[in-house]
């Protein structure tokens, strides 16, 4: 895995979980910006052919 993929893969994970936790403070200015952070890091990983988990 070269450090570029690495590295998307860890930003996604990273804002995954917080996402999850903005999700559980119920702060919805926060998870729209954390969703937002997370559809673009999605884009960008698609656009670089880097397979993203579902999970």
């Amino acid at each position: 895995m070269d450090a570029f993929t690495a590295g998307i893969l860890q930003r996604i994970e990273s804002t995954r979980q917080s996402l999850d936790r903005a999700r559980l403070s119920g702060d919805d200015f926060l998870i729209d910006m954390e969703q937002s952070q997370l559809d673009d890091l999605h884009r960008l990983a698609a656009e670089h052919g880097v397979e993203v988990s579902a999970a």
